[in-house]
């Protein structure tokens, strides 16, 4: 790829969608514009994992306004990613078909071992090139990663299907916490997140 050339990168993610566009420099991608919208889909699925006919119109219209930046891009500098909340939708084909209708690239609906994989492969480039182990968490809204890696390759992913949004509704919807609640949050989350353990 040739100097001064423009990607972008959508994250469709279960509290925020982020845009990053980016330019190559001298082999090394420069940031050029970000942009973060929380949509909250992840509140949009019920008790049956269906997406409310709201938050999918509420993602439906970011991917709206995330189009108008990459108008003119090429299909083959742009990719577009979706997370837990789509991954286990179960009308997500509705979803994704007007998710791509109004951006107007492909999305891939990507496993959570491959979201690991990208969280490392973009927080390692923030790290020095040493060969020293890192232990990576990434909480989402209704997913977390965790990545054992060496350097800049990750060893070990894990995706654990347990997030802040989750967490707050199922336990905190009211908005008020109290001692029973975040002592249910706790062992709910430990009871999801203890085979992590063992990447430590």
């Amino acid at each position: 790829m040739a100097d001064g050339q423009l990607l972008a990168a959508i994250d469709i993610g279960s509290n925020s969608f982020r845009l990053e566009i980016g330019r190559l420099d001298n082999g090394q991608i420069v940031r050029a514009e970000y942009l973060k919208e929380t949509v909250r889909l992840g509140a949009g699925l019920d008790e049956s994992s269906r997406l409310s006919s709201q938050s999918m119109r509420r993602g439906w219209d970011c991917l709206a306004r995330f189009a108008e930046r990459v108008r003119g891009f090429e299909p083959r500098r742009v990719r577009a990613v979706a997370t837990q909340t789509v991954r286990e939708a179960r009308n997500r084909a509705e979803f994704e078909a007007g998710a791509q209708a109004r951006l107007g690239f492909p999305i891939d609906v990507i496993s959570g071992h491959e979201e690991a994989r990208l969280i490392y492969s973009g927080v390692s480039q923030f790290l020095s090139a040493g060969d020293e182990s890192r232990l990576v968490f990434d909480i989402g809204g209704r997913s977390t990663e965790v990545i054992l890696g060496r350097g800049r390759e990750p060893q070990r992913v894990e995706s654990y299907r347990i997030g802040s949004v989750e967490l707050s509704l199922r336990y905190f919807a009211d908005g008020r916490t109290s001692e029973r609640a975040m002592r249910d949050a706790e062992v709910a989350a430990e009871a999801v997140l203890e085979d992590a353990a063992a990447l430590l």
